[in-house]
């Protein structure tokens, strides 16, 4: 037990020290001169590598040579405040100590995901905005993502939220996204962003103010609305800030700062990765099981462009059998596939797409020892026969209820009767004749008779039948 507390204790300071070494939040003061923590978005403390090592990143982005140089500049309060009034926004873009803290988060340490953010932003601001003006949703909306997963498509977080907009599994089937073993539609940008505009846009008809649909995206509606009820009823976010979880009292003012520093990153020296943009895609419907690599290796196309456009199959298997499936494809190979879907589907199939529809259980034919050596007795009579075999099938079944607690009983039964069978015939090995049979439509006692190698008289005695008469379906003992 002492080993175990001290154990226990070398735990809690390992976790202790990995906490203190994960910075998570920063540091604000209140208008009472309080100090507060308020928590960061999980994208903020992200390693800039992993985002620098995503397949677009590598493709299609590279690093400007802008002639900024590289430090922030110094501006003052009434600078900042008059650029975030100046953001074309709905909302509202207020400055203060933690929007200010926010900021800096950006401009200063994360400049190089700043930077890779504004490249990324090319592939994916064009979906984002389609999604919102669909919905009728403030544009402004777009830089959710950019605080959610720092744009990362197959971003996951500690708590198990995926994609862009950061769907928790719940919430994501929730909005129709499929999510199973082989697919997670979180990942997909498309669907994912139609599924998170559906999301807000319920959250307003719930709250009425887009700094509570925000915080409610990140905490949860109950969660914001305990706050309100603790802060007495008010329902503007900055009332109700004291009582919010830590993260989500920093996650509306790095919302703003998001917005800020997208617009306003020439001003604070940020350069932007150069981005091409890919080729134009576009997507098929199948109704087969395919494995992306199938269609990689029959059309000739890089297999990680196609797990780029493809993020949400987990195995690389586009599952159609299940029902009709999208496969994106760069435009240029759509006709391509078509032409040769039958070759793609056939591709090393065996290997690649390995599942059994059916599968036949083979029964062993090896004889125990039991059977081999009842096989090998003869007896003089069957009246012998039957009482040894009887006695013998009493001691087995006695012996495997005891020895197993009941478990098999049944089947030492079966297997002592079908020993038995083969006990009486000239030839050994074969199956034994039955003791009864039943009465197939058309017999007689003289056919019954004459199939088992017996007498009429013999059946009548044993089955107590007087006359000729029998019925179908009716048991007749034969031995």
């Amino acid at each position: 037990m002492k080993r175990l507390f001290v154990l226990a204790l070398c735990l809690a300071g390992i976790c202790a020290m990995q906490a203190q070494s994960y910075e998570d939040y920063e540091i604000v003061t209140d208008e009472q001169g309080q100090q507060q923590e308020i928590g960061l978005p999980e994208s903020m403390t992200v390693d800039i590598d992993d985002l620098l090592d995503q397949y677009h990143t590598k493709a299609y982005m590279q690093t400007n040579a802008c002639n900024y140089r590289n430090d922030d500049p110094e501006t003052e309060k009434e600078e900042y405040i008059e650029r975030l009034q100046q953001i074309p926004a709905v909302m509202e873009m207020v400055y203060n100590e933690p929007v200010q803290k926010m900021i800096d988060r950006y401009t200063k340490r994360g400049r190089r995901q700043v930077s890779y953010m504004l490249g990324a932003a090319n592939f994916y601001m064009p979906i984002f905005e389609q999604a919102l003006e669909t919905y009728g949703l403030p544009l402004e909306l777009k830089y959710l993502p950019v605080i959610e997963s720092a744009l990362n498509p197959k971003a996951v977080s500690r708590v198990g939220a995926t994609g862009l907009w950061q769907f928790m599994l719940e919430t994501g089937k929730r909005y129709g996204l499929k999510v199973n073993s082989l697919v997670d539609e979180r990942r997909d940008p498309v669907k994912a962003s139609d599924a998170a505009a559906r999301y807000l846009r319920d959250l307003y008809k719930i709250f009425g103010d887009w700094n509570l649909v925000i915080a409610s995206y990140n905490a949860g509606p109950e969660r914001i609305n305990k706050a309100i009820h603790r802060a007495g009823g008010e329902t503007d976010y900055w009332k109700i800030y004291p009582y919010l979880p830590k993260e989500t009292r920093g996650y509306v003012p790095a919302f703003i700062a998001a917005n800020y520093v997208m617009t306003y990153y020439c001003d604070h020296n940020i350069c932007p990765m150069e981005t091409d943009l890919p080729a134009k895609s576009d997507t098929i419907l199948v109704d087969r099981d395919i494995h992306l690599s199938q269609i990689a290796n029959v059309i000739d196309i890089d297999l990680d462009l196609l797990k780029e456009l493809n993020p949400q199959y987990r195995k690389d298997l586009i599952n159609g059998r299940s029902g009709l499936t999208d496969v994106r494809l760069p435009a240029q190979y759509l006709g391509v596939f078509i032409d040769m879907q039958d070759s793609i589907c056939n591709y090393n199939a065996d290997q690649l797409i390995a599942k059994r529809a059916e599968v036949a259980i083979e029964e062993s034919s090896a004889p125990t020892k039991s059977s081999s050596y009842r096989s090998s007795r003869s007896y003089s009579d069957s009246n012998s026969y039957s009482r040894s075999s009887r006695n013998s099938r009493h001691r087995e079944s006695y012996a495997t209820t005891y020895n197993s607690k009941g478990k098999g009983r049944h089947k030492g039964r079966e297997e002592k009767e079908e020993r038995g069978k083969g006990k009486g015939k000239k030839k050994k090995g074969r199956n034994a004749e039955p003791s009864a049979v039943t009465v197939q439509k058309g017999e007689s006692l003289d056919k019954i008779a004459k199939k088992n190698h017996t007498t009429v008289k013999e059946l009548k005695k044993k089955n107590n039948i007087k006359g000729d008469k029998i019925k179908p379906g009716q048991k007749i003992k034969v031995k």
